[in-house]
């Protein structure tokens, strides 16, 4: 009974457990009930007094300040009774996690601040001459640098917090969430031009066969890293990031520690890519608006500095294009097209995770080469967080398929529940951070890893990508307005 308690309350089961609630809440909209509408929105800011607001309309009535504390007590409940499955202690949990929760929603509420997160499309909304332009998504890095500070010069805090220092727990749990708004978007992509949608394809084969192997070989055969090194840090690089990493991680059942330091360095050169790229774009592409767009989906390598990417793009090529040649074209959908090719890349996590769990059990890690690897060995490793992923996004692609009717009513739900999902994502980089110290950083070879990273990026995934873009793309343009 212990044994099959600990195999079903661990800390990846729970996050399966707490992201599929979250999940359920969000369905009340289906049936009239806003069950998760109080949940906290972060807007950018300039004046901090309209930063804070309830996400859903039903309860804009509420403060904004509220709404913060109504979704810390929530979160509070949820995660607090999941650990108690797994035999912590709550009492200790309590106030860590208080500070976890208060001192991560800082850093993402800094990160929103205009000067830091207004994209160059915005500054007039903001009556600003100029940004950092780095979107919302700053808040992850001020979050991880907030955790790096405390990890490395503030011992006594780290001591304090260590009970609620659990950020798998946290990614997880966000990627759980994450499926139900992939599931709408790839309902609605299955509505675009063919053109993007083949495109889509190939980007998988191109992410998953060719970025992944390159990268892996990379690390193996030129930088000396171990399978349990390379396997995460290609999936980081190639595929979609932290979620990428992680899964990849559990699934061949590496030390935290090192998806933990992938997912770093992958927050890190996503602020690089969306600095840099859209610019490039803007030079170089402006003439091929589409496959500008496309080149932003398959380059940059988390979701949201994707779709931001694509934001900025489409302003700045709509705004170059009306100025040289006069032509306005419609907006959104080259947004709509960076979104497309993301999307198509991110739903096979899942299928990749599996494949590579039943590798490792059986090709790599196999104790006996006669002895057949059993299929609850396999089960064991797989990540299960990932069934969670898979699920909430094939409930919200089915229904928006079936019902297209029900898709506002479904983006509203994976809106509200995606909320959370920010929170978590929030909470996993400060801990990432506060896990982080420099001196076993260097020891395990951060320095090596940024030189993968760097080397691979912008060696040949950038140039592939815009390769790949151009082929598929190549004389198509947005319609024009008239």
């Amino acid at each position: 009974m212990n044994i099959a308690k600990k195999t079903l309350f661990n800390e990846d089961w729970l996050s399966l457990y707490i992201g599929l609630f979250v999940f359920i809440l969000s369905l009340g909209l289906f049936v009239d009930i806003d069950v998760l509408g109080w949940g906290i929105k972060t807007d950018v800011w300039s004046n901090i007094s309209t930063s804070l607001s309830s996400v859903s309309k039903a309860y804009q009535n509420l403060p904004g300040v509220v709404s913060l504390f109504f979704t810390y007590i929530f979160l509070l409940a949820i995660v607090g009774i999941g650990i108690k499955t797994t035999g912590a202690n709550l009492k200790k949990f309590l106030l860590p996690f208080t500070l976890v929760f208060f001192i991560s929603y800082i850093c993402w509420l800094a990160g929103h601040y205009s000067y830091i997160a207004a994209t160059l499309d915005s500054l007039h909304k903001f009556n600003i001459s100029w940004s950092l332009n780095l979107t919302g998504e700053a808040g992850f890095i001020v979050a991880l640098l907030a955790g790096l500070l405390v990890g490395n010069f503030l011992p006594g805090i780290v001591d304090k917090l260590k009970e609620a220092i659990r950020p798998e727990l946290y990614i997880k749990t966000g990627i759980v969430i994450l499926g139900a708004g992939l599931g709408v978007k790839a309902a609605e992509s299955l509505r675009l031009a063919s053109t993007v949608m083949f495109l889509g394809l190939c980007a998988i084969i191109v992410a998953y066969l060719i970025f992944w192997a390159l990268v892996y070989f990379v690390a193996r055969k030129y930088f000396k890293f171990s399978r349990e090194w390379a396997a995460p840090l290609a999936s980081g690089i190639s595929i979609c990031g932290v979620s990428a990493a992680i899964a990849t991680g559990s699934a061949i059942r590496a030390r935290p520690v090192i998806p933990i330091m992938v997912s770093s360095l992958v927050v890190v050169f996503a602020v690089l890519e969306l600095i840099l790229l859209p610019f490039l774009a803007q030079i170089f592409l402006w003439t091929q608006p589409m496959v500008a767009a496309a080149w932003m989906g398959l380059a940059v390598k988390t979701d949201g500095a994707a779709v931001a990417s694509g934001a900025i793009t489409e302003a700045l090529i709509r705004a170059k294009t009306l100025a040289a040649t006069g032509v306005n074209f419609q907006e959104g959908w080259m947004v709509m097209t960076t979104t497309t090719i993301k999307v198509f890349i991110d739903v096979f996590i899942g299928i990749w995770a599996f494949i590579l769990a039943v590798i490792w059990c059986t090709k790599i890690e196999v104790r006996n080469k006669i002895e057949k690897v059993k299929a609850y060995e396999i089960w064991e490793r797989f990540p299960k967080f990932i069934i969670g992923y898979v699920l909430t996004f094939v409930v919200f692609l089915v229904v928006c398929w079936v019902f297209p009717n029900l898709i506002r009513t479904s983006s509203s739900a994976a809106q509200e529940a995606d909320t959370f999902r920010m929170l978590f994502f929030s909470f996993t980089f400060f801990t990432i951070g506060v896990l982080s110290d420099f001196r076993k950083l260097k020891e395990e070879g951060i320095g090596k890893l940024a030189a993968v990273y760097l080397i691979c990026l912008f060696g040949f995934i950038i140039w592939i990508g815009l390769f790949i873009s151009w082929i598929f793309f190549h004389g198509i343009t947005p319609p024009v307005l008239n």
